[in-house]
């Protein structure tokens, strides 16, 4: 499926009710304690125009950054930084990179002119000891973070950083790594994961009328194993064959996941936005994990 088939959702798909559950979203956000220690999110980007379009998952993630403690950097983790070996970035003024085709030019328009965050950069290569972490200064922020961050840090006043991830691994090796790099989040650190549990292109409903039972299955089965804390049947969710092989024909976006579940702390709360399948076989459900302590 090719990305310019998204052209064919009508705006109206987009621009559901959203007063009631935004006003929700606010005494949810309202409630999150603060602490010295910073979340840790796993967003479900889905399609490229939630980036400018006024819907839901736009404005939910507008009031998210509105309520969470302002990060000295951001790192994100995106389904759409895949690498051989592992890279991140360190550069000063990463590029926008508009890394898709045939949407409408008010989006290849959009810039996120965040300044880049060396010196966390070196941080994080520093962390992680078991495998050998590379600088990068040719990538800069594609649409899995700044799709999600012009909307949430508008301003584009917060260094942003981006970790590749290794394709070439497993999900317990992302799991893993991302372990070794809970000291960020002492360090002012929000780091995100950006993805989809659920994404598959190819059986996307245009016209916004069906969601796949497979869809919603795979979907409340991870939220029931992150709700449990049992990681290792997230990491093993091909286990739950034919509706993991519907849901996750390619673990790209769903390997993000990881890296937001490998940084949670036992005293962390643990709450959804945004928990909807969107055009019938892409699950939009976040996560985000907040200190307690």
């Amino acid at each position: 499926m090719k990305r310019k088939d998204f052209l064919k959702i009508g705006a109206a798909a987009f621009l559901a009710p959203t007063a009631m559950k935004l006003q929700s979203l606010k005494s949810w956000a309202d409630g999150l304690p603060h602490t010295d220690i910073m979340p840790v999110m796993f967003v479900g980007h889905g399609n490229p125009m939630n980036a400018i379009m006024r819907n839901e998952f736009h404005q939910t993630w507008q009031q998210l950054g509105n309520a969470l403690p302002k990060p000295k950097a951001i790192l994100s983790v995106s389904a759409h930084w895949l690498t051989r070996g592992t890279y991140v970035t360190a550069m000063e003024k990463p590029k926008t990179i508009h890394d898709f085709g045939g949407f409408p030019k008010e989006l290849f328009d959009a810039e996120y002119p965040a300044p880049g965050a060396p010196d966390f950069a070196k941080d994080t290569m520093s962390l992680i000891k078991t495998t050998d972490v590379k600088d990068d200064y040719q990538w800069g922020l594609d649409h899995g973070t700044w799709s999600v961050l012009l909307p949430m840090f508008p301003k584009a006043d917060i260094p942003v950083f981006q970790l590749s991830i290794d394709y070439s691994k497993p999900p317990q090796y992302h799991y893993e790594l991302s372990q070794q790099l809970k000291e960020l989040r002492r360090k002012g650190v929000l780091i995100m994961g950006s993805g989809n549990i659920v994404h598959n292109l190819g059986m996307v409903d245009f016209e916004g009328k069906t969601t796949f039972s497979w869809a919603s299955e795979f979907d409340q089965k991870i939220k029931g194993y992150i709700d449990n804390g049992d990681h290792q049947s997230v990491i093993h969710y091909d286990k739950l064959g034919s509706i993991a092989s519907m849901a996750v024909p390619t673990n790209d976006h769903y390997l993000p996941l990881m890296y937001t579940l490998g940084l949670q702390d036992k005293k962390d709360n643990v709450s959804y936005f945004n928990d909807k399948i969107d055009l019938g076989s892409v699950a939009m459900r976040s996560i985000l994990l907040s200190s307690g302590s």
